[in-house]
């Protein structure tokens, strides 16, 4: 808001000196003031807002100089002083943007960096799926965000993570890791979803124990879901305060709405409930299964309209791999916000094959970990 006002800055000052000029006490001297006008836009603006404020200010001494009939050296000076200062301001200001703009690029570069070491791709071909994923780093700022996903297959079925940990930077991707690090090594050794869950919550928990890990007076929490895909036709799924996933059936898409909501890890005083237990959804051969982050629910237009995630699903839903659902998912939600996402997006989108398909692919898997 304050940025805002002082854009307007200049211009005000314009409309104060043609004020002048046009009443009974046009005596006085505006044109010192109207100098300035360049200098002070390039403060705020670019170089097309710095050109409008000195032909604001030239028209005001043009307009002066004529209803007046002051015509003489003296408007010429500030004719040519306004230019001398408009030069200077555009180059100045064109200068400044370019090496703020490649400041805030060598920074985005180095922050997409450090978040493609923590979150890798994930394969083409796990189990009983195949799986794709994608991770967009939002354009409004060069902070890393705390979004992560993984997936992996295991002796129990193919196994995932989609999260948002609360907060940005590096921080964030602390509390990112430690889950992560959780998930990676609990998946293959606990039979129990619910128990996975608690491993990555158990890790939270020591990440932010440790002084400075997170910021102060901030509460540490990550919204996480874990889900899983066996041999059988159904998905299981346990939830800690994450958006649903998305499942594309028939063309249809259900969100998989927990029966009992449980707050994110991190919260777990909350949870005054019996103990959780992992949710089924049928996941029948041809089905696609979306998991994301808020970023992608949150996404707004320029009109402030959210993104319609569920029709957008069923709008590419002929997109025959996994991949190229995501790359068209992506070109609809860049169309949405006209390329400027508010918040960083993850996705991990898996669709469920045949069944012998799977059960050929679970055996290779199994023959050559042997």
């Amino acid at each position: 808001m304050l940025f805002r006002l002082a854009q307007g800055v200049p211009f005000v000052i314009v409309l104060m000196g043609l004020g002048i000029e046009l009443s009974p006490v046009h005596f006085v001297y505006t044109g010192p003031l109207l100098i300035a006008t360049p200098a002070l836009a390039s403060l705020t603006m670019g170089p097309w807002g710095v050109l409008w404020a000195a032909a604001g200010a030239l028209l005001v001494s043009v307009i002066s100089a004529t209803l007046h009939n002051s015509w003489g050296s003296q408007v010429y000076s500030n004719v040519l002083a306004l230019v001398v200062v408009c030069v200077a301001s555009v180059t100045m200001s064109s200068a400044v943007r370019t090496r703020r703009q490649c400041e805030l690029d060598q920074v985005r570069r180095i922050a997409v960096a450090a978040q493609s070491v923590l979150l890798r791709p994930v394969s083409a071909r796990l189990g009983p799926v195949r799986a794709a994923s994608m991770y967009l780093a939002a354009e409004t700022g060069a902070q890393i965000g705390g979004d992560l996903y993984e997936a992996v297959q295991t002796r129990y079925g193919v196994r995932m993570i989609v999260g948002d940990v609360r907060g940005k930077g590096l921080p964030a991707v602390r509390s990112a890791a430690a889950v992560l690090g959780a998930f990676r090594e609990a998946v293959h050794y606990d039979d129990d979803l619910v128990d996975v869950m608690n491993q990555c919550a158990a890790a939270l928990q020591r990440e932010c124990a440790v002084p400075g890990a997170v910021e102060q007076e901030a509460e540490c929490f990550v919204t996480a879901l874990v889900a899983q895909v066996s041999d059988g036709p159904v998905v299981q799924v346990v939830n800690r305060g994450h958006p649903p996933p998305m499942l594309l059936h028939r063309g249809k898409v259900q969100a998989l709405m927990p029966a009992s909501p449980l707050p994110p890890l991190g919260l777990e005083d909350l949870v005054t409930g019996p103990p959780a237990k992992p949710e089924s959804y049928p996941f029948l051969p041809g089905d696609r299964l979306l998991l994301h982050t808020d970023g992608v629910l949150e996404a707004r237009s320029p009109d402030n309209e959210f993104f319609a995630l569920p029709e957008a699903m069923e709008a590419v839903r002929f997109a025959s791999v996994p991949s190229e659902f995501l790359e068209q998912m992506h070109q609809r939600l860049m169309c949405h916000t006209q390329g400027c996402l508010a918040d960083d997006v993850a996705m991990l989108i898996v669709d469920r094959l045949d069944e012998e398909v799977g059960n050929q692919t679970g055996a290779a898997a199994a023959s050559s970990s042997d």
